[in-house]
């Protein structure tokens, strides 16, 4: 019987749930359109709608907000910052925003022209549409085992050379200003990518004069994956294989809100100096002064130290096994999950889960509906709905994963807390068949899945 680390932890406070009726509920996601984005957080128990600044803190992050430097300029916690930054990932230059998007607008705007092709594993909705924004065209350039989630893949999250190479030949070096790689990939379940294919990736683009940037928003998690699947790396530090990874890129873009474990913030990294003066003149029409961008000073201490306590093996390990406990329960009932289970999140394939629903029918949507209703747990669609259209045919992108996406925060559930939530999931599978489509009633036109609301068919 495979067993599980215990939480690295003690709890010192805690934030009681409310209990709310199964009438309660249906009554609460009515209101909110059929749309977990739109309960309220009172209403909800269990929440697994993101691992996105739902942290729990540690008490050293806490008592680094008490020394907060909130100077408009010059800010000492920036410089902290700036240093543990180089020496953890060890780019030469970071630009503070309010959190990762305020870095990929940064990026974006000023890598992007009308005409460029931006290559990537896989696309995620905030980061496509900053490089729709700018003229730019996403291509999807992962290996096609990400698409199909029973593949039984260790490194599921892999660009395929043979398709970036492709895209190289057909549009010219001189329209892609650069790959977006990301570690991991959140829309294929969480999947990690190898240290050979980021060496690889590298090695590829800068062959042809093409910058490569990390979405290193989980990055630490990629860092454990590696450790426990890549040989060679299986008695090297966290520490020291996230800096390796970090070499195969020119920069990165980084929400602080998940592996550097704050509630807001992130920043742009690069070594390019004649980037960074650039960025530093952006940014203050976007976010703020460059020593600050969009974040106070208490919050640039605090992510200097959950940087510092992401690499300690007790902590990453406990993370990742919590997400692979929950997902072995689901797996081990017969529930369809994809698999190989990712770093953050479980990810229910929905249109398996619910077969009798056509894509059009969103059923994505619906099961993380009927999901809050029959239990309180609040889950994410990640299928249809929230690839959106096509913005020349308007036509949807459909996707080939369904999924709904249940997310760990960090240190903040405990393994009885995933039982419950194994046992809600594994009841509603059993009585999938009463479970009815939906169908839009208001469609924002970009980014529609966090404001769009819905009703039953």
């Amino acid at each position: 019987m495979k067993r599980y680390p215990a939480e690295p932890f003690r709890i010192k406070v805690v934030e009681m749930m409310k209990s709310m009726t199964k009438e309660d509920r249906q009554r609460a996601i009515e209101e909110a359109g059929y749309n977990t984005f739109l309960l309220k957080s009172e209403d909800v128990g269990i929440d697994l709608l993101t691992d996105s600044g739902t942290t729990a803190m540690s008490d050293r992050q806490w008592a680094g907000m008490m020394v907060g430097d909130e100077a408009y300029a010059g800010s000492r916690n920036f410089l902290r910052l700036e240093k543990t930054v180089q020496e953890y990932y060890g780019y030469k230059h970071i630009v503070p925003t309010h959190q990762g998007r305020g870095a990929e607008n940064l990026l974006s705007t000023l890598k992007i022209k009308p005409g460029d092709y931006v290559p990537g594993n896989m696309y995620f909705t905030t980061t496509r549409y900053h490089q729709e924004a700018n003229g730019g065209t996403f291509r999807d350039v992962i290996i096609d085992e990400a698409h199909d989630s029973s593949a039984e893949v260790p490194f599921k999250g892999n660009i395929d050379l043979s398709k970036l190479q492709g895209l190289i030949d057909e549009v010219g070096a001189d329209r892609i200003p650069y790959v977006c790689l990301a570690v991991t990939v959140n829309l294929a379940g969480g999947q990690p990518v190898s240290m050979q294919n980021m060496r690889d990736v590298y090695e590829l683009a800068h062959k042809h004069g093409i910058d490569v940037f990390f979405d290193a928003t989980r990055c630490v998690e990629n860092a454990y994956f590696i450790k426990k699947r890549e040989e060679g790396y299986q008695d090297v530090a966290i520490k020291d294989i996230l800096r390796e990874m970090m070499s195969y890129s020119d920069g990165c873009t980084m929400s602080g809100k998940k592996d550097c474990m704050v509630n807001i913030g992130g920043f742009l990294a690069m070594n390019d100096d004649e980037l960074f003066a650039r960025s530093k003149e952006l940014v203050v029409v976007f976010e703020g002064m460059p020593s600050y961008g969009g974040m106070a000073g208490r919050d640039m201490e605090a992510m200097a130290i959950g940087i510092e306590e992401s690499v300690e093996y007790s902590y990453i390990e406990h993370r990742v096994e919590q997400v692979a406990y929950l997902g072995d329960k689901l797996d081990a009932a017969g529930v369809p999950i994809v698999k190989p289970v990712g770093g953050h999140a479980v990810f229910l394939d929905a249109r398996r889960f619910l077969s009798h629903l056509t894509q059009d029918q969103l059923p994505a949507q619906a099961l993380a509906a009927q999901l809050y209703v029959e239990s309180g747990v609040r889950s994410m669609e990640r299928g249809i709905v929230s690839a959106g259209r096509n913005k020349i045919t308007k036509e949807h992108h459909r996707p080939k994963l369904e999924l709904v996406r249940l997310t760990i925060p960090r240190r903040v559930y405990t393994y009885a807390h995933m039982d419950l939530v194994a046992d809600a999931v594994i009841e509603l599978y059993k009585n999938r068949e009463k479970i009815t489509g939906l169908e839009f009633v208001y469609e924002p036109p970009m980014l529609r899945f966090f404001n769009a609301r819905f009703k039953p068919l």
